[in-house]
């Protein structure tokens, strides 16, 4: 089998299916993976997700988070509890005091 270079694959087309605006900056569920739209995403238009990168997201609970620890995506935020959708690995510490957690995306 061959395959041929199509894109570098940080950021991918993404048609919104959905009756609702995906607005910039929100978390759009790829199978068992995310991305993160980078722009506004109008129902039945395309837009560009991204799926590579460091973002920072709210932190659902009180719990230490240290660098290189998987983490997962929940309908309030970033977790280190093994849940259904795999978001990446922590990109810095957080403190069991920080609201934030800088996650590489889709790793």
């Amino acid at each position: 089998m061959k395959g041929t270079y199509w894109q570098k694959g940080e950021a991918l087309d993404y048609r919104n299916n959905t009756d609702k605006k995906i607005e910039n900056g929100e978390v759009v569920v790829l199978g068992n993976r995310i991305g993160v739209a980078g722009d506004d995403i109008l129902p039945g238009e395309n837009g560009v997700v991204h799926v590579s990168g460091v973002f920072g997201f709210d932190k659902t609970d009180t719990t230490e988070i240290s660098i290189g620890t998987e983490v997962y995506l929940t309908e309030e935020g970033i977790t280190a509890s093994e849940g259904s959708t795999k978001a990446g690995y922590a990109a810095a510490d957080s403190s069991e005091s920080d609201t934030k957690v800088y996650v590489k995306i889709n790793a």
